[in-house]
């Protein structure tokens, strides 16, 4: 093998992730001119020197369990499949319903895809979704109303947290509620601030069905703060199967797992 030539495309590929933030192996392949094999063991190998972390199809920008991207970065990744999940998330909200939305990048997606319902109520901490929320009223695109919940402000996640959003979270009962996370694995759900990891908490204690949007570059990471376990949720929905090994856990059983091409209706 030539190494020269291994070392240069190592530098493209992380030339690439630093322009795009995420990468396709087949475009890689075609800019390269080598097989999609070739860039799949390259991307194992950036993978395993913490350069970068594989995700189904291609690889994003490697961050450690506790770095969390700034939420415009976050935006950013796996955007495509973040909409599509959030296009379907939104499809189970109902007439007369109080949701809750937590402030995610793909919980963004939920609220800029609520449509064509009436006499909602939904409550965030994501000051993000607040504003996307607020313009879908006035273009009478849905029909309710939003509650904004205070505590302290986090410039760089656009959100609210802490122990007044807390306290107040403490004062709603949800009929569902959409949770985003930083990592889903066997073990749970997790996130990289504790106190939206806490809201985060409290809302699935409120709420009568969890459904977690959460797409496959979350599969398996691991951020500092545990939110739930996978029992506590009712519905996982994502842009690919749940991994197998997962299938044959317990928590598992009673887990309702949609892929983003193959909406279930409840």
């Amino acid at each position: 093998m030539n190494k020269s030539l291994l070392s240069e495309r190592h530098k493209i590929i992380l030339r690439e992730l630093d322009v795009k933030i995420k990468v396709n192996v087949m475009d890689l392949a075609l800019k390269l001119n080598v097989t999609p094999e070739t860039i799949r063991k390259d991307l194992s190998a950036l993978e395993e020197k913490k350069k970068l972390r594989r995700i189904h199809g291609g690889a994003v920008k490697y961050a450690g369990i506790s770095n969390e991207p700034d939420f415009n970065h976050k935006v950013g990744i796996a955007h495509h499949q973040k909409q599509l999940i959030g296009e379907v998330a939104a499809s189970f909200i109902k007439d007369g319903e109080t949701i809750a939305l937590d402030a995610g990048s793909t919980t963004l997606h939920v609220a800029n895809s609520i449509k064509h319902v009436r006499n909602v109520t939904i409550v965030t901490n994501s000051l993000a979704a607040a504003v996307i929320l607020n313009n879908r009223l006035e273009s009478n695109i849905f029909n309710g109303k939003v509650i904004i919940l205070g505590g302290t402000s986090n410039p760089q996640q656009r959100s609210i947290s802490g122990s007044i959003t807390n306290q107040l979270l403490e004062y709603f009962y949800f009929d569902k509620a959409f949770i985003s996370c930083g990592g889903i694995s066997q073990e749970g759900i997790c996130d990289f601030d504790v106190d939206e990891a806490t809201a985060s908490s409290i809302i699935i204690k409120r709420s009568k069905q969890i459904y977690v949007v959460a797409d496959s570059s979350k599969f398996n990471q691991r951020a500092l703060f545990h939110i739930d376990s996978l029992s506590s949720i009712d519905v996982v929905i994502s842009d690919q199967e749940m991994p197998t090994q997962w299938s044959k856990d317990a928590s598992t059983k009673e887990l309702n797992w949609i892929k983003t091409d193959e909406k279930v209706v409840f």
